[in-house]
């Protein structure tokens, strides 16, 4: 988990170089930083309408250039970032079209999409039965294209699909419908207007939705009205003020102030004809246009850092942090989470089928437990006597929003969200240098599972499955010895697989488990021979095959048992003690030095056990082996309750599986 993090944090500090990176070669090749503001009057005309469409500002009648860099100049600075950005979203909108518009099928279709939503603004043309549409495809390929960048919604309803319900709504002729939430409460009424001018060009139709946008915004006007609104208000601790001699505010400004309803509110402040200039200085407006957002800690200029352009995106990233929502925090874990899960598809060593197993294991597991802990998370934001709580929280979050590198990771986050496949090509990179640090650094004590194939690794994992599957119900002494030809013992654990609901198994049969007290003579001859036995490697009848090698042991699986007991020689005891013979070891038990389970040689006078397998272990350590379920032998998988018909050779072994 911690070597997981470790990378995801290295992965987001790559991201926030990289992001400089970019900006070092910008300057190279231009000249010019993103935060360099541009002056409107060297742009060309296309370019500034370009501006002024982001925005959301109405340009009709302004046919000579200089008019429409003025109302640029009016609406706000202009910078290098918020030009690129301006022009890169307009290509988008070409080749994406209207692709994003819903075509309603009935009443309750239209009903739960706009009239229940209530945060959001939707433009839906009504097409009146064997009528023409009002917007022809052309010019509502446009429309959907110059509203959908301000978060508005668009869609279609037929009326053909279902009459009735037009006629109850009186749309007997084709029209357009807007629908905005009416008032400043989350969830508040949403009232439907229908256009009823005469001209149905894109611009027109724009103009309109734009004063019935305004609507929606406080207007002032006069120097005491500003005063009152200025003053601290419990009910409204957050306030975006915009300042400027605008004759309404852009739409982005408006379409803003429906996603963060009942959250911030939104006041427009027209200064062009103001009465008194000196209000403005004493609550600190120094120039116009200006975006200040008013809080309990004091206000903030919007605009002046890095990344803090005049667009709906941009904005919108910013007062999502400084007043972020449960939804918000809730997709931010959403996203967190799983990239770290991810990792696991390049930290994992091994067969691709084990690498995208081990990955699903892990991407159940993280949003599981992600989901289960959001859930106390949403019952404790319930209990009222926490809000100061939340809110010292919120206020610490802003202090940390509003400064100079939370901009710039803003900024940042704003970049790559708009270029995703620089973003996923990134990880990528990120995860195969993961993967390759990974290879170098198990290198030395790579696993005989790391190095297995795909067919090796699924078969393993087939045998670890059924023999956890087929645990058994009885003693040994209870178990036939042809159980594997009946059945009926399947079909009963299928159908009774018992899990964690009931002991799997009766520890009775360790009871008639072999059991003896391991003793070690002291002669050089018999150090000699058993030194000869240990060092030897068991023939192979008795060597485990390569597919039983999964099983694992208190601290470790069977192949880091086999691989550090490989490192030294095999002695009968510890310490100082010389090998000797060995005495009392029963006829078909495979002689050893050593315990597998602990790792540990034998001592003599120390108790051992043995399994039906012939393997042997310290009797203390495989009784805890087996008490924790795992009724199989910790080297070669044989259930331990099941008797091994075929007799064993009387030959010296070792655990080691040399050839």
């Amino acid at each position: 988990m911690w070597l997981k993090l470790f990378f995801l944090l290295l992965y987001f500090i790559v991201l926030f170089t990289l992001a400089r990176i970019f900006e070092a070669v910008v300057w190279y090749e231009t000249g010019v930083f993103a935060t360099q503001l541009v002056d409107p009057v060297s742009l060309s005309y296309k370019k500034l309408k370009t501006i002024l469409e982001c925005r959301g500002l109405g340009y009709a009648g302004l046919a000579e250039k200089k008019d429409v860099s003025q109302l640029v100049e009016k609406s706000g600075e202009l910078t290098h970032g918020e030009l690129y950005s301006a022009i890169k979203k307009e290509n988008e909108q070409t080749e994406a079209g209207d692709a994003g518009s819903t075509h309603f099928s009935g009443e309750m279709h239209f009903y739960e999409l706009v009239e229940d939503t209530k945060d959001g603004i939707w433009l839906v043309q009504v097409i009146a039965q064997d009528r023409e549409a009002l917007l022809s495809k052309s010019n509502w390929g446009k429309m959907v294209q110059k509203v959908s960048q301000f978060g508005i919604r668009t869609g279609t309803f037929n009326c053909s699909h279902d009459y009735r319900s037009c006629i109850r709504r009186g749309w007997q002729r084709s029209t357009l419908v807007m629908s905005v939430p009416q008032t400043s409460a989350s969830k508040g009424k949403v009232m439907l207007k229908e256009y009823n001018g005469r001209r149905v060009e894109p611009e027109h139709i724009f103009r309109w939705m734009t004063s019935q946008m305004s609507h929606r915004i406080k207007t002032l006007c006069r120097s005491e009205k500003l005063l009152e609104e200025w003053r601290p208000d419990p009910l409204h601790p957050l306030k975006m003020f915009l300042f400027g001699p605008l004759p309404q505010p852009p739409v982005f400004f408006s379409s803003l102030s429906v996603k963060f309803t009942g959250r911030i509110e939104f006041i427009f402040v027209d200064v062009s004809h103001w009465d008194n200039r000196s209000s403005l200085l004493e609550i600190g407006v120094t120039q116009s246009p200006a975006y200040i957002l008013k809080m309990p800690e004091g206000i903030y200029h919007y605009g002046n850092s890095t990344g803090e352009f005049l667009t709906v995106a941009a904005m919108d990233t910013f007062l999502r942090s400084v007043q972020p929502e449960v939804n918000d925090l809730f997709v931010l874990s959403l996203v967190l989470i799983n990239l770290l899960a991810w990792m696991d598809l390049f930290i994992t060593q091994g067969a691709t089928v084990k690498r995208f197993v081990v990955l699903i294991r892990t991407l159940g597991t993280y949003n599981s437990i992600l989901l289960v802990s959001w859930l106390p998370f949403l019952a404790l934001l319930q209990l009222s006597y926490l809000d100061a709580l939340y809110g010292y929280s919120l206020k610490l979050l802003r202090y940390a929003d509003t400064t100079t590198l939370a901009s710039v990771v803003r900024a940042d986050w704003t970049f790559y969200s708009s270029h995703p496949a620089l973003f996923l090509s990134t990880y990528l990179a990120h995860g195969l240098l993961v993967d390759y640090f990974e290879k170098k650094r198990r290198c030395g004590n790579r696993s005989q599972e790391d190095s297995s194939t795909n067919l090796e690794w699924l078969a393993s994992l087939w045998e670890w499955y059924t023999s956890y599957l087929l645990h058994p119900i009885a003693s040994l002494q209870q178990v036939p010895s042809d159980w594997e030809d009946d059945p009926n013992f399947l079909f009963e654990r299928l159908a009774f697989p018992d899990l964690w609901l009931r002991p799997l198994v009766s520890m009775d049969y360790i009871k008639a488990l072999p059991a003896w007290k391991f003793r070690c003579g002291g002669t050089d001859d018999e150090s000699d021979s058993c030194r000869s036995d240990t060092d030897g490697s068991e023939s192979s009848d008795h060597a485990p095959p390569s597919g039983r090698r999964q099983g694992s042991a208190q601290d470790g699986d069977a192949h880091s048992v086999h691989r550090n007991a490989k490192a030294a020689p095999r002695h009968c005891s510890r310490g100082d003690a010389e090998a000797g013979g060995v005495s009392g070891w029963p006829r078909d038990v495979l002689r050893c030095s050593e315990c597998v389970v602990c790792l540990e040689n034998f001592v003599s006078e120390e108790l051992l056990m043995a399994l039906p397998c012939g393997h042997a272990f310290h009797q203390q350590c495989i009784v805890l082996w087996l008490d924790a379920g795992r009724h199989c032998c910790p080297v070669c998988r044989w259930p331990s309750y099941k008797k091994k018909q075929q007799p064993l050779p009387h030959v010296h072994s070792s655990l080691s599986w040399d050839t």
